[in-house]
C-alpha cells in the first residue's frame, strides 16, 4: 500500500521539483490571497483551483512562483501564453542533469552556465526557473517585439533575475539561432518548448480535448486555458516542421553549443527527428521521457561536438578535471 505521502506526490514529476507534493492552498493563499477566489470543491469534495478558468490558472502560478522560487512580480498580457509552472520546472531540472552526465556527476551551476531558452515569451518562465534553481546566465529569444519588452520587465521587477538574463529579438520569424547566436557567443544548452500546433483549427481542437477533459463540459468556442498568442501556439507545418528547422540551423552553430535540446510531444514525430539527426551527423543524442498529470511528453537532445571537442569544453568552461 502506498503511503500517504506517496499517495500525494505527482510521482512522474522530477525528484527534484519543488511541485512534486499536492499544492499547499493556504501557502500558497498567504503570498497571492486572490487566489482563494478561484477555489472550488472538486470530486471529492476538497478545495481545488479551477483549471478550467485561464485567470484561475495564472493566479495559482503567480501564487507558485512567489511562494517556491521568490519571484514577487510576474505581470505579463493576458494573452500570452500562462505555462505550468511544475512541467516547465521539470523540464529545467531534466536539462540539467544532460549538463550532470557530461561533468562526471556534477551539475554545473552559477553565472559561467549559459542557457539559451528559443521563444522565451512574455512570461520568461524558463529563465525564471534556471536562474532561481541553479543560477545560470540566460539568453532569450522571441520574434515577437511586445513579448520580448514584457520579459525584460519582469527581469527589471525582480532584484534576483537582474543582470542574469538577456531578451534578444529574432527579427526573421523564419530563423532560430541565426541572427541570435554570434560566433563569439557559447552556450552550454539550449532548450525549447516549440509551436505544436499546425493551425488556429487545431488549437482549438487541442483546447476543446482539454476542458473536456479538465471540467468534463463540452465548450464550442474555448478560452485557452493556459492563454496563448498564435506564435506561441502555431506554426505552419506544426511541430514537426519547426523542429526540422532547428535541427538543421543547430548544425551551423554546432562549435558554439555544447547540447542543443527541445521538447517533442508528438511521439509519431520521434522517428523523423532521428533520421534528421543522424542526417547531419549528431555524435551524441539523448531522448528524456517527461510526463506531467495525464500528459507525456518528451525532450530530445544532441550535440554535434566530438569527445576531444566535449572534454576541452568542459576544460575551459566548467573547470573539470578529466579523470
Amino acid at each position: 500500500m502506498l503511503s500517504k505521502k506517496n499517495q500525494q506526490e505527482k510521482s512522474r514529476l522530477h525528484p527534484r521539483n519543488k511541485n512534486r507534493e499536492r499544492y499547499d492552498l493556504s501557502a500558497l493563499i498567504e503570498v497571492n490571497p486572490e487566489l482563494k477566489n478561484y477555489l472550488k470543491p472538486n470530486k471529492h469534495g476538497e478545495n481545488s483551483v479551477d483549471f478550467s478558468n485561464p485567470v484561475a490558472v495564472k493566479t495559482l502560478n503567480k501564487a507558485l512562483l512567489n511562494h517556491y522560487y521568490g519571484i514577487k512580480n510576474w505581470e505579463f498580457p493576458d494573452e500570452n501564453l500562462c505555462p505550468p509552472i511544475p512541467g516547465r520546472a521539470d523540464y529545467i531540472h531534466h536539462i540539467a542533469d544532460v549538463l550532470r552526465e557530461s561533468n562526471f556527476g556534477r551539475i554545473p551551476e552559477g553565472d559561467k552556465i549559459t542557457c539559451f531558452d528559443v521563444g522565451m515569451g512574455a512570461n520568461c518562465i524558463y529563465p525564471i526557473l534556471g536562474v532561481t534553481e541553479y543560477g545560470w546566465k540566460f539568453i532569450g529569444s522571441d520574434i515577437d517585439q511586445k513579448s520580448i519588452a514584457s520579459a525584460q520587465h519582469i527581469v527589471n521587477s525582480n532584484v534576483s533575475l537582474k543582470g542574469k538574463i538577456e531578451c534578444r529579438l529574432q527579427e526573421n520569424s523564419k530563423n532560430i539561432f541565426r541572427g541570435i547566436i554570434d560566433q563569439k557567443d557559447k552556450i552550454d544548452i539550449s532548450i525549447c518548448n516549440p509551436p505544436f500546433h499546425s493551425s488556429a483549427e487545431d488549437a482549438q481542437k487541442g483546447t476543446r480535448r482539454k476542458i473536456k477533459n479538465l471540467s468534463g463540459k463540452k465548450v464550442k468556442t474555448p478560452q485557452l486555458n493556459f492563454a496563448g498568442i498564435s506564435n506561441e501556439l502555431i506554426y505552419e507545418g506544426g511541430e514537426f516542421k519547426f523542429i526540422t528547422n532547428m535541427i538543421t540551423q543547430s548544425k551551423e552553430f554546432a562549435k558554439n553549443c555544447y547540447w542543443f535540446s527541445t521538447l517533442v510531444s508528438k511521439q509519431s514525430n520521434l522517428k523523423g527527428i532521428y533520421q534528421l539527426l543522424e542526417k547531419f551527423k549528431a555524435k551524441q543524442i539523448k531522448t528524456i521521457p517527461m510526463g506531467t498529470g495525464n500528459k507525456s511528453t518528451r525532450i530530445v537532445a544532441w550535440t554535434f561536438l566530438s569527445a576531444e571537442e566535449q572534454k576541452e569544453w568542459k576544460k575551459t568552461r566548467w573547470k573539470t578535471k578529466s579523470k
